[in-house]
């Protein structure tokens, strides 16, 4: 590559892939490396080499992890070639990223059953067509003890003590297992088999992804760049998503539970998550956001983001039957499709009927939410904790989602 090109004036292919590229990341590095690569394929045609891998740690994913799926979806788009990679191996050994703890490994037949539904939701964002699977087993169990030790000479102890989480378990006192160490060694190994010119990641990987490049290093390659993504930000709009704190959306749930929980979340988070999740152009996002600053309703730019992630984990009519669930439920009215639960011992307590009917954990949980006005029969609000039912039909609604038509006797 010429010394002189990055003073050179980025081509429009370059500069446009450049700001994909950029497009909500936490950090890219080295920036300069990556125009160079960037330049290089415009020049051979040859498509760089884009590399995310994930463990499968467990069956399902929410749209948090497809943050990063975003992301290698946008450079797949501008005719790279990314590979999802299979951490099978390396889930035998567990990341300790971010952990105070070691992690107990996986099981070889846990692993199994979390990797069959790995790639079909990752397919629903990526492009399977043009998408790369490989399974890091195939390069990690060849290497046998003597390769696995040649490898682990390649990386000093001292070095790796800098990670943040060794160091923190380091000086508490907190045990590290040596098995530990050999984790960041293999992910970095991943990028030497795959000869990848970009890796990708959360933010929390950053000194796996950094072991990537020292490994080419070594191994005489030339070294990827790391692009980090930010953690998004879950429905409470204080803490990243996850599914301990509840404040999550799985790719799995029902088209109509999603689309209204699109919508359940602040008018500032919604542009971050329009950054993050949507595939509109960075163009587009900032014309509808002047919209809103101009007058027009958020809620408008809400329904859009929300008819978008539905569309793409289900279909558009999905989408569109669920948009008008939500108008129907707004509006106080019943969905078409509500679950029926028998209930027998009338008269049943109103606190026991919502217990029984899954509509409430517990009768103080219920009783709870009859005070703050949340629970309906028939379309009336409950106010009597006391209230008990005779044999009958009751359409029970709780909150703004929950339905069942309920058959006392």
């Amino acid at each position: 590559m010429n010394p002189s090109a990055e003073n050179t004036p980025l081509s429009e292919g370059v500069a446009r892939a450049l700001e994909v590229s950029l497009r909500g990341v936490e950090e890219l590095l080295p920036r300069d490396e990556w125009v160079k690569k960037l330049q290089r394929s415009e020049t051979t045609g040859q498509p760089l080499r884009i590399k995310l891998g994930l463990d499968p740690t467990a069956p399902d994913i929410h749209i948090g992890h497809t943050v990063v799926l975003n992301k290698m979806r946008q450079l797949q788009d501008l005719g790279h070639q990314v590979i999802f990679l299979i951490g099978d191996f390396t889930s035998l050994i567990g990341d300790p990223s971010g952990r105070n703890s070691t992690r107990p490994p996986l099981t070889p037949e846990q692993i199994k059953l979390n990797a069959e539904t790995y790639y079909r939701q990752a397919s629903l964002v990526l492009d399977p067509a043009r998408t790369e699977i490989r399974y890091n087993s195939e390069w990690s169990e060849p290497l046998g003890a003597s390769g696995m030790i040649q490898l682990a000479a390649k990386y000093t102890v001292a070095r790796m003590m800098e990670r943040d989480d060794f160091h923190k378990r380091f000086s508490t006192g907190q045990s590290i297992s040596v098995h530990e160490f050999l984790y960041p060694l293999m992910q970095g190994y991943d990028s030497v088999a795959l000869q990848s010119d970009l890796e990708l990641g959360g933010t929390d990987q950053k000194f796996n992804l950094l072991m990537g490049r020292h490994l080419q290093q070594e191994y005489g390659q030339e070294p990827q760049c790391i692009l980090t993504m930010p953690l998004l930000v879950g429905l409470d709009g204080v803490d990243k998503m996850s599914k301990s704190k509840n404040n999550y959306i799985g790719i799995t749930e029902d088209a109509n539970t999603m689309f209204a929980k699109v919508l359940s979340i602040s008018d500032a988070l919604m542009w971050d998550w329009f950054t993050l999740l949507s595939f509109k152009s960075l163009a587009e996002i900032a014309a509808l956001k002047a919209e809103v600053a101009a007058g027009r309703n958020p809620k408008d730019a809400k329904v859009m983001l929300a008819k978008e992630i539905t569309t793409r984990f289900h279909s558009a009519a999905a989408a569109e039957a669920a948009e008008a669930d939500f108008q129907n439920r707004s509006k106080g009215g019943v969905p078409d499709d509500i679950p029926e639960v028998a209930l027998s011992g009338a008269p049943l307590g109103i606190g026991a009927l919502l217990k029984q009917a899954n509509l409430a954990p517990s009768t103080s949980e219920a009783n709870r939410l009859i005070d703050g006005g949340g629970v309906r029969i028939d379309g009336s609000v409950v106010s009597d904790k006391g209230l008990k039912l005779g044999a009958g039909s009751y359409v029970v609604q709780v909150g703004k989602r929950k339905f069942a038509r309920v058959l006392v006797s």
